[in-house]
């Protein structure tokens, strides 16, 4: 009765109410459905609460809702956002390291999760690769495929 009208908040809520009741009437797999729908309508109307209500019933009834790729991809964890203001302010990864009681590697490994996220922010290209050509799998930052026949040689000679 309400799906055509535009009175979709009101449409969110009674989704949610009738997911919530088929939750608890033990038929978890087909209140899944309108819990899903009431998730959706929500955030279309920027209705943060019925979202939540409806996502943490949505997980009671034994779904695995899929995260948001965008909201997921732009977040940014409390450490490495602390090392990406610190970086921004110039300082160097073992400054950052020293500051923060952690080892170089780790603020390293902080600062190729945010360059990715900040270059989708942004939508800058990626970075060409080093070295040029076809890459071996182990070593995903750009070294070279060596064949092992030349590295034999290269070593035995």
């Amino acid at each position: 009765m309400l799906a055509p009208s535009a009175a979709l908040l009101e449409l969110a809520l009674a989704l949610a109410a009738l997911g919530a009741a088929l939750r608890r009437a033990g038929r978890r797999v087909e209140a899944r459905r309108p819990l899903r729908d009431a998730i959706e309508l929500a955030m279309e109307c920027g209705a943060h609460t019925v979202r939540a209500r409806a996502h943490d019933e949505f997980v009671a009834a034994g779904a695995r809702p899929r995260r948001d790729p965008i909201d997921s991809r732009s977040n940014l964890t409390v450490s490495e956002l602390r090392v990406a203001r610190m970086a921004a302010e110039g300082m160097t990864n073992r400054a950052i390291a020293e500051a923060l009681f952690v080892t170089e590697k780790t603020v390293e490994n902080h600062l190729g999760s945010c360059l990715p996220q900040a270059r989708h922010r942004l939508a800058l290209p990626a970075p060409p690769r080093a070295g040029g050509g076809r890459l071996n799998r182990r070593f995903p930052g750009g070294r070279p495929l060596m064949r092992r026949s030349r590295r034999r040689r290269i070593l035995t000679a």
